[in-house]
C-alpha cells in the first residue's frame, strides 16, 4: 500500500512539473503587445487607424518568422491584444489595467489623447511595463515628474514642436503674403484666433502659441481665444465670437471628429472666409472626405499623409500605404503610421534585449537607434532623447487643395522649403481681418 501511494505521489509530482513546463512554454511562445486605442467614443476613427496599423505591422513581422529572442533561442510570433480606452480617462485606466494584470502583456503601444494617457500612466509606472506612446503630445505627459516615467517612450512630437512650426509658418510665410496681397504695411501684425479643446492637449497648444510668439518675437497678435469640451460638435457660438474679433487666421486644437463640424460650421454657417489651421492628428483620409469643399486651402501641420510624402522616405511611404490599402481597403492616417513604427521599434528592442523581461526591453528601448521608416526623423533615425525619451521628427506644413477627380481635398506640402512640393496659396475668397 505504501509503495502504491509512493508511486501515485511521484506520478502527481511529475504531472505537476509537466504542466508547469507546458504553462511556461506557452507563456514564452509569443510576444504579447497590448494596443491602447480609442475603439469607441469621440476618437474612435483614430483608434481604428491605430489598431489596423498595429495589426499590419505584426502580420508583416510574423510572416518573416516573428521576433528572435536570444534567451529562448528561437523566434516567437507577436500577439496583439486590444485595449479600448473608450476615449475616456476611466476607460483608459480600465483597459491598461486589464492588459497588464490579466493579459500579462510584455509591451504596450498606442495611446492617443493626452488626457486619457495621463490618467493611466500611473498604472504603467507602478507595474513597470514598457510603453511606446504614439500620442499624448502634451509635454505635461512626457515631462511629468510626479511619477516614474522611465518605462515610457514617446514616439511623437510634443506640443511645443507642433506649435513652433505653425507659428513660424504664419509669421514667415502667411503674414507677408497677406500684407503684400492686400496692400498692408510690411509691419502689420497677423491677427490670430485660437480655438482649443479644454484638455491638457488643448491648453498645452494654446500656451505654446503664446510662448513661441514671445520667444521668437513674432509679429503675431492673438485677438481671440475660446475653448470647448472634448467631443463637442456645435461650435457656432464660439466661432461667431471669434469672427467678431476679425482674425486673419484661426488656430484650432482638435481631434478629427471635432474638426470636421468646426470647419464646416465656420465656413458655411458663420461665414468665415479665413484660413483654418489644424494639428497633425487630423491629417487623415476620413477628414479629407468628411470636411468636403469647406476644407479647401486650410492648413495642417503634419508629419505623415497617405497622399503626400517627402522624397526622403517616399518609397517606404508608398509601400506602407499600398499594403495598408490591400489589407484594410482604405488609407492609413498619421496615428496609424506612428503605431506601425512603434510595433517595429518594440520588436527591434526585444531582439536587442534578447529577452522578454520587461526591464531588459526598457533598457533596449533606451538605447534604441534604428533608421527612419516612413516618417522623416531628425538625423534620419528613430531614437529616444536621453532626458525625456522623446523621438524627434522633421515636421511640415501642408495645404489642402481640392482634387476634382477624387472629389476630396488632398494635402500638398508647402513648407519648409527643404520638403515642399508647391507654394502656399491665399485663395480669392479669403478675407483678412481688420483692425
Amino acid at each position: 500500500m505504501k509503495r502504491e501511494l509512493l508511486l501515485l505521489c511521484i506520478l502527481c509530482i511529475g504531472f505537476a512539473l509537466f504542466a508547469g513546463c507546458t504553462d511556461q512554454k506557452t507563456a514564452t511562445d509569443e510576444l504579447k503587445i497590448g494596443v491602447v486605442a480609442s475603439m469607441t467614443g469621440p476618437a474612435s476613427t483614430t483608434g481604428k487607424d491605430i489598431w489596423q496599423s498595429a495589426v499590419l505591422a505584426a502580420e508583416e513581422i510574423n510572416a518573416d518568422g516573428g521576433v528572435y529572442v536570444a534567451d529562448l533561442g528561437k523566434k516567437v510570433p507577436i500577439r496583439l491584444i486590444q485595449g479600448d480606452d473608450e476615449s475616456t480617462r476611466e476607460g483608459g485606466m480600465k483597459a491598461v489595467s486589464r492588459l497588464i494584470t490579466q493579459d500579462n502583456v510584455d509591451l504596450l503601444v498606442g495611446g492617443f489623447s493626452s488626457a486619457v494617457v495621463s490618467a493611466h500612466q500611473s498604472i504603467v509606472a507602478e507595474n513597470k511595463v514598457p510603453y511606446i506612446i504614439g500620442g499624448g503630445s502634451s509635454s505635461a505627459v512626457s515631462r511629468r515628474t510626479d511619477i516614474d516615467t522611465s518605462y515610457m517612450f514617446f514616439h511623437r512630437p510634443n506640443t511645443e514642436d507642433s506649435a513652433e512650426i505653425i507659428v513660424l509658418f504664419i509669421d514667415r510665410v502667411m503674414r507677408p503674403d497677406i500684407n503684400q496681397k492686400f496692400g498692408f504695411s510690411e509691419n502689420r501684425p497677423l491677427r490670430l484666433a485660437v480655438l482649443y479643446q479644454d484638455t491638457s492637449y488643448g491648453t498645452g497648444q494654446r500656451n505654446a502659441v503664446h510662448d513661441y510668439i514671445k520667444k521668437y518675437n513674432l509679429n503675431i497678435t492673438v485677438v481671440s481665444e475660446a475653448s470647448f469640451n472634448m467631443g463637442e460638435s456645435d461650435f457656432r457660438t464660439a466661432l461667431t465670437s471669434i469672427k467678431s474679433a476679425n482674425p486673419d487666421a484661426v488656430y484650432t486644437v482638435t481631434f478629427l471628429n471635432e474638426l470636421i463640424p468646426l470647419v464646416q460650421q465656420g465656413r458655411r454657417d458663420v461665414g468665415m472666409n479665413t484660413i483654418f489651421f489644424a494639428i497633425e492628428p487630423n491629417d487623415d483620409p476620413d477628414f479629407y472626405r468628411g470636411v468636403g469643399t469647406y476644407g479647401e486651402y486650410m492648413m495642417i501641420q503634419s508629419r505623415f499623409s497617405p497622399y503626400a510624402a517627402p522624397k526622403e522616405t517616399r518609397d517606404a511611404h508608398t509601400a506602407f500605404v499600398k499594403n495598408f490599402e490591400k489589407r484594410w481597403g482604405g488609407f492609413p492616417g498619421m496615428m496609424g503610421v506612428v503605431t506601425y513604427e512603434t510595433v517595429y521599434a518594440g520588436a527591434e528592442a526585444v531582439e536587442n534585449a534578447g529577452s522578454i523581461d520587461k526591464a531588459a526591453i526598457r533598457d533596449a528601448l533606451d538605447k534604441l537607434e534604428i533608421p527612419e521608416m516612413i516618417e522623416v526623423m531628425k538625423n534620419g533615425k528613430i531614437a529616444f532623447s536621453e532626458e525625456f525619451r522623446e523621438s524627434k521628427f522633421e515636421l511640415y506644413m501642408a495645404q489642402l487643395i481640392w482634387d476634382q477627380g477624387a472629389g476630396e481635398t488632398r494635402p500638398v506640402i508647402v513648407w519648409p522649403d527643404s520638403l515642399k512640393e508647391a507654394g502656399f496659396i491665399l485663395p480669392d475668397w479669403y478675407r483678412p481681418g481688420q483692425d
